[in-house]
């Protein structure tokens, strides 16, 4: 019994599956992802500015995060885009639904920076788009597992991951505001 556990605890908490077939792109512009209000987001629209995509929960230690998101956009949203992308992968800190999780970070962080409809960023159900950035034979990179709420992972102009930012990274770390401002 303990060893089935065991197995079960590291396959969901370190091992991912292989890529959905047919659903992984040679570009992060192909992609398109549902948005927290059911619409779309569409990858494509970001070509020419970089793009910060970061996982995110509402009841984390790191979701005063949101705060500094949110500014950091606003100071960059000629050059920048962010992308929110809720997930309860993490000590089940996103609990709540779509319409939850937009109310909150609405009245508490005044968020305008697209949010992604909530998603898993590991384990046997991660969604596409995380595949691409967690696995180097995609994103020509690295290769990486999310640790925790609040990781981020940089895209330059041309859509090339170019650097991934541990949940500990605050939005304005000297280290993330260069890489966006070069």
């Amino acid at each position: 019994m303990i060893f089935s556990m065991l197995f079960l605890f590291n396959w969901f908490s370190f091992g991912a599956p292989p890529a959905p077939e047919g659903q992984m792109h040679k570009s992060i512009y192909e992609y398109k992802v549902e948005s927290l209000d059911g619409g779309v987001i569409d990858f494509s629209e970001f070509k020419g500015k970089k793009i910060l995509i970061v996982n995110t929960a509402s009841k984390c230690g790191y979701t005063p995060q949101y705060e500094g998101l949110e500014a950091l956009y606003k100071k960059h949203k000629d050059k920048l885009v962010i992308v929110g992308f809720p997930s309860n992968n993490f000590g089940f800190q996103e609990p709540g639904s779509n319409e939850d999780i937009a109310a909150f970070c609405q009245k508490n962080y005044g968020v305008t920076f697209p949010m992604a409809a909530k998603i898993n960023v590991k384990g046997k159900d991660m969604a596409p788009i995380y595949h691409w950035l967690t696995k180097k034979e995609y994103n020509n990179y690295d290769n990486s597992s999310v640790k925790w709420n609040f990781q981020k992972y940089l895209l330059d102009e041309k859509g090339n991951l170019v650097g991934i930012y541990s949940s500990k990274v605050k939005p304005d770390d000297p280290e993330l505001v260069k890489a966006i401002e070069q």
